[in-house]
């Protein structure tokens, strides 16, 4: 039966592993560039990007999660039931309390963030505590406990960074080619440039289409799994499979989810359309259908 720790060693290797592979393409990337460009020195202003954002997206990431899905602290007596909560939870599962957030928002959705369950957070949202029931919130928090316990947290939030930096260094690299940044070149040198120039495109154009790989990196079994662990957490199966029928039926979208950062929610953040795309858009979501995962917590009630 899986438990709080089961991926733990495999999560954190992961994380690593997905750090190393974006130092070695931010750098073969600025290398790229700067052979486009005939200016090597962009080579090095890459190399210090990928340091300096590798070690943010380890150190800062939940900050910055935080931030964009406009999340603000709370203490226990700004909602003392879901604190209390919290608090139970951490200490069935042998863990830190986390920090507690909401998201003022209609929207029932929750996510948590944190590199290690010293520095974990759990954010819901106002629409999830006034339509679920104690246990079916119980139900939840446990979920995202468990994702704490197992680093999902650590490589999901690390992702979100990573990610969105090579979309951004991609963008800008189309900009500046098709702005003329791209064209200025000594005419000694102009058809190694060129073939640069057009590698550097291809790059740029697959760069994106790598940042959802990265995403995709986060499986979507660590949701059944945090199912799976919630449930033992809280003893009761059940509530998390109501709390999963009732997010089921809500559409309404987070106002400040986005894709980057969509594989962090309980349930996928960005509204009906997405959820209910066409077979081949559903490759690329990060999260598994709601009644397979109802499904499973029931079969783990029958046992």
């Amino acid at each position: 039966m899986a438990n709080l720790y089961t991926q733990v060693s495999n999560n954190v290797a992961k994380t690593w592993m997905l750090m190393s592979v974006f130092f070695v393409f931010l750098m073969g990337f600025g290398w790229i560039l700067g052979r486009a460009s005939n200016n090597p020195g962009i080579f090095y202003i890459f190399v210090v990007i990928s340091v300096v954002m590798n070690i943010a997206s380890y150190w800062f990431s939940d900050k910055i999660v935080m931030s964009i899905s406009h999340a603000r602290l709370i203490e226990k007596k700004d909602s003392p039931e879901l604190y209390r909560i919290v608090e139970n939870l951490a200490i069935t599962g042998g863990l830190p309390t986390p920090k507690v957030y909401i998201i003022d928002t209609p929207a029932m959705n929750a996510f948590a963030t944190g590199r290690d369950p010293a520095h974990g957070a759990v954010a819901v949202t106002t629409g999830l505590l006034r339509a679920l029931e104690k246990t079916e919130l119980e139900g939840v928090v446990a979920h995202e406990m468990s994702h704490i316990g197992n680093r999902d947290t650590l490589i999901a939030t690390v992702v979100v960074i990573l990610a969105g930096l090579i979309a951004m260094l991609s963008d800008f690299f189309l900009r500046m080619t098709f702005w003329g940044g791209g064209r200025r070149r000594d005419s000694q040198d102009s058809g190694g440039s060129g073939i640069f120039l057009i590698i550097g495109l291809v790059a740029a154009i697959i760069a994106p289409i790598a940042a959802t790989i990265l995403r995709l990196a986060i499986s979507r079994k660590r949701e059944f799994l945090a199912d799976a662990s919630g449930a033992l957490l809280t003893r009761y199966p059940e509530g998390l499979a109501r709390a999963l029928e009732k997010l089921e039926r809500d559409h309404t979208p987070m106002p400040f989810a986005r894709s980057a950062t969509s594989h962090l929610y309980i349930d996928y953040p960005l509204g009906k359309e997405e959820r209910s795309a066409s077979w081949f858009t559903r490759l690329f979501l990060t999260h598994p259908p709601i009644a397979e995962r109802i499904a499973a917590l029931r079969m783990m009630k029958a046992e």
